[in-house]
């Protein structure tokens, strides 16, 4: 019984021992030890210099981090903390006569009962927002909301109230400027709009609906809108921050709660916001607010034309290519361009050497100048190209320069 079973262990004792013998003498036959690193891979040298691995590797990535709630800013109370004290809620009425009968207006009728009859008359009132931007109590808000009114109270978001004084409106830009008679007036930062870019947080700050003061956040989507047919000098900051009837007047700020703009409308189907919101920038505003309290009106250059876009069309048959400038269509009788002897019909290329690219920043470059200033102009008459000067007048209100086609 034991040779055969020697038979069948034998075997088995030898095979064990050569595995021992194996392993010691090549330990890598146990694949690499998981308390060391792994060895790079070889690699051979490529033609050029280039060392190129022998075998596939797994590509290096750059594994992004989780992300941490407290990387960004979670609140901008601060901000608001700073400006909205200077927001003001501004309410304003006026009283309009209303007869006892609509045919009361009718003077046949109003024979036979004479015109000492009493009319009852009745309030309209309309409420929007203001920022106070000065210790002297200078409060910034649009013309319209405070267009024909015959009282005009301002309420603080610390209680007081008070009636305001119309120190000067602009009508051209929208905006207005009032005066407040109160101690210890919270004053908002100004912000210089050159500096906003698009991506910036912002938010409006009014009194939208009347519900009382409220602050909506988003970004400033664009900036230097025009074209937009909501003023004569446009320039808009557009923004996303909820803006919406009652906000006008109001504040946009930026993170650090200073000013950026005066909140002026919104494009909207429905007439409440939808995302698309402009406001005047600082830079205009603090421009008009220093003329209306210097000068008591806003000092504008003026040509005393009027100038419509070129077409293509219009550019061809002037033979102007590519189109640039802006066709006189209109000349004011005793202004600045009629003096020079420009005329309807004059395609007017360059101003002061730059050439007019766009009929509205053109505008609003003149109005930059000051009367007075002699200003160079390039004007194509007839095909050829003309080369006059003229002195830059003041823009009058616009009853006081109609054109002469």
């Amino acid at each position: 019984m034991r040779r055969p079973l020697l038979a069948y262990v034998l075997p088995i004792l030898i095979g064990v021992l050569l595995a021992i013998v194996l392993l010691n003498t090549f330990p890598q036959l146990l694949g690499p030890s998981r308390s060391e690193p792994h060895a790079p891979t070889p690699t051979a040298e490529a033609p050029g210099g280039l060392e190129q691995p022998t075998s596939r590797a797994t590509p290096e990535v750059r594994q992004a981090q989780p992300l941490s709630r407290i990387q960004g800013p979670v609140s901008y109370s601060e901000a608001v903390e700073k400006a909205a004290p200077a927001v003001v809620n501004i309410y304003s009425s006026r009283v309009v006569a209303r007869e006892d009968h609509p045919m009361m207006s009718d003077p046949f009728f109003r024979q036979f009962f004479g015109d000492d009859l009493p009319s009852q008359q009745r309030f309209l009132s309309s409420l929007g927002s203001g920022v106070i931007v000065s210790e002297d109590g200078y409060v910034l808000t649009n013309h319209h909301v405070i267009d024909g009114a015959d009282e005009i109270q301002v309420a603080l978001r610390d209680g007081r109230e008070t009636l305001a004084q119309v120190i000067g409106t602009d009508p051209e830009s929208d905006l207005a400027v009032l005066r407040i008679d109160l101690d210890d007036l919270p004053v908002i930062i100004l912000y210089d709009s050159q500096d906003v870019a698009v991506g910036d947080i912002a938010m409006a700050i009014g009194n939208p609906f009347g519900v009382g003061q409220t602050v909506t956040m988003g970004i400033i989507s664009a900036t230097g809108r025009t074209h937009l047919g909501l003023s004569a000098y446009e320039d808009f900051i557009q923004t996303d921050a909820a803006i919406n009837p009652g906000n006008s007047g109001g504040a946009l700020i930026n993170a650090e709660g200073a000013l950026v703009g005066i909140n002026t409308a919104i494009f909207s189907r429905s007439g409440g916001s939808q995302g698309v919101g402009f406001a005047i920038p600082t830079r205009l505003a603090h421009s008009i607010l220093d003329d209306l309290v210097t000068q008591g009106r806003v000092i504008r250059g003026w040509l005393g034309i009027e100038a419509q876009e070129i077409t293509p069309e219009l550019a061809a048959s002037f033979g102007l290519q590519p189109p640039r400038g802006v066709v006189i269509s209109g000349v004011v009788p005793e202004g600045p361009a009629a003096r020079a002897g420009l005329r309807p019909g004059d395609v007017l290329l360059e101003v002061d050497g730059r050439p007019i690219l766009d009929a509205r920043v053109a505008m609003s470059d003149i109005a930059a100048i000051q009367p007075g200033a002699t200003l160079p102009l390039t004007v194509v008459r007839g095909g050829e190209k003309l080369s006059t000067e003229l002195e830059v007048g003041e823009r009058p209100p616009p009853q006081f320069r109609q054109p002469e086609r």
